[in-house]
């Protein structure tokens, strides 16, 4: 048990201080339109979209600064549709509508992710952000690889994501119904041959191996960043056991991270992942560009309150995971007694 110095109790209880919080978020979000709400992160997603055809058409080109772009098209825009798309869409945050929520957890998940909406709305939503930080089911201990050393682990394991993740996600549905497994694996596998065919078709590569290549080129582009997102907002941080967790607003204002805003991290993963972390912990159904509209309100709460407001850079975070991995990785993370707020 490792106490927390200094652990700021705020004015008044947990519940009390959230609560104002919140309040305070729901004007701003009633004042908002529809195009703050939804529409800024809707416009990326179609963007990335319509980009596209241009990838694979500069990919027929042998020249290789249309090759390289080809790639980076394409590899930017599987990442804002796989990691931001899908990350807004298990949130719920690109629409009011339950039913078209539904169709795009789908495509954004399934589709484009190749993984199961269902198990991502479960461990992400259910577990990781309904026990942040918390030992056994919210602490972020599935990206822990404790038989890796640092280097392989923070430089050569990312690359191996693209691959990991269909097997992660066909080795899930053992445990849901026919049906449901049937679908999903439908929809995988159609995500999954639609970017191979049109490599073949449309691209014209004339083998299957330097397809498949250009689909783990493309689909790595930015693993390296995703994996270490990941892990730099959570691990590290105060760990907090079952019985004893703290009040929610106490929980995410220790247990979560901002990273500062970086332009091609905001645009592939969004800021509710990258800038406004906390925000988004706090309000997860918020899309990033309202996360980003209340980060000024909910740090200037936070600090009025004297709660913590975490902040780091990217290559901070980088040197202490290299220079303390051991610790932070592999052993098992010590639990922050907070005295008067469990």
């Amino acid at each position: 048990m490792e106490a927390a110095r200094d652990a700021p109790l705020g004015n008044g209880g947990g519940e009390a201080l959230l609560g104002e919080l919140e309040a305070l978020v729901r004007d701003v979000e009633r004042a908002s339109s529809w195009w703050e709400r939804h529409g800024v992160d809707c416009a990326i997603l179609a963007l990335s979209l319509l980009a596209l055809p241009a990838g694979f058409l500069c990919l027929r080109s042998e020249n290789v600064v249309a090759l390289g772009l080809g790639i980076t098209i394409l590899g930017m825009s599987h990442y804002t549709l796989t990691v931001k798309g899908s990350h807004l869409a298990t949130h719920g945050a690109l629409t009011e509508s339950k039913g078209w929520s539904k169709i795009w957890e789908l495509f954004f998940v399934e589709v484009c992710s190749s993984f199961s909406a269902e198990y991502a709305k479960y461990g992400h939503v259910k577990m990781h952000h309904g026990y942040t930080n918390v030992l056994g089911l919210g602490d972020s201990s599935t990206w822990r690889l404790p038989c890796l050393n640092r280097f392989v682990y923070m430089f050569l394991a990312p690359l191996l994501i693209p691959i990991i993740t269909p097997l992660v996600a066909v080795e899930r549905l053992r445990k849901v119904e026919l049906r449901s497994a049937v679908c999903t694996l439908g929809l995988i596998s159609l995500g999954l041959y639609a970017h191979y065919w049109l490599l073949l078709n449309v691209s014209g590569f004339r083998s299957p191996g330097s397809a498949l290549l250009c689909m783990l080129v493309t689909r790595s582009l930015l693993a390296h960043p995703y994996l270490h997102v990941n892990i730099f907002q959570h691990i590290g941080l105060p760990m907090f056991s079952r019985d004893r967790k703290p009040r929610r607003i106490h929980m995410m204002s220790l247990g979560v991270l901002n990273l500062p805003r970086l332009p091609v991290l905001d645009w592939a993963f969004g800021h509710s992942l990258i800038s406004c972390h906390v925000e988004h912990h706090l309000f997860p159904w918020l899309s990033d560009n309202m996360c980003l509209k209340v980060k000024p309100m909910v740090s200037g709460f936070l600090h009025e309150k004297q709660l913590p407001y975490n902040e780091d850079s990217y290559l901070a975070r980088f040197r202490l995971f290299l220079n303390r991995y051991e610790e932070l990785m592999v052993q098992t993370p010590p639990i922050t007694e907070l005295v008067g707020l469990q």
